[in-house]
């Protein structure tokens, strides 16, 4: 099997891997957390922005969106259940991650008002119409 090396013991390959030392070196700065937290597409559908994030294996209730001084936030916890480990089970490697995920966004030109949300399948997707632009109204002054 691939890489079956019980989860937590210290033993190496005798090879050297360049990307398993970098992968390790983000785990212990972030908190084996990756730094992003989760994916994100925006796309620009003209009179809206669709932005698409994944978060494959949350429940609805665990994410949480907040809009605040034109900031977009979207958050979730994944908390790990003890109760799933059963007595005598070991891990030989564990690749899940577990805790607080966050990404803001600024929506300084978007309808706050009109943001809304749906999750389907792991993808949360937000729509956040744009604002109207206000063209002001033309106005001759007269010179004195």
């Amino acid at each position: 099997m691939f890489e079956l090396i019980p989860f937590g013991q210290l033993h190496r390959a005798n090879s050297f891997d360049p990307f398993r030392e970098l992968d390790e070196m983000s785990r212990e700065f972030w908190g084996n957390r990756s730094a992003l937290g989760f994916r994100t597409d925006v796309v620009d559908t003209g009179e809206a922005y669709e932005l698409q994030a994944e978060l494959p294996g949350f429940k609805k209730e665990e994410l949480k969106l907040d809009v605040e001084n034109d900031v977009l936030t979207i958050s979730a916890e994944r908390r790990f259940d003890k109760s799933e480990d059963g007595e005598g089970r070991s891990y030989i490697k564990r690749e899940r991650v577990y805790g607080s995920f966050s990404r803001s966004f600024d929506v300084s030109g978007v309808n706050v008002d009109g943001i809304s949300a749906s999750y389907h399948d792991g993808v949360l997707s937000v729509t956040l119409p744009k604002k109207q632009e206000t063209v002001p109204a033309k106005r001759s002054l007269e010179i004195q």
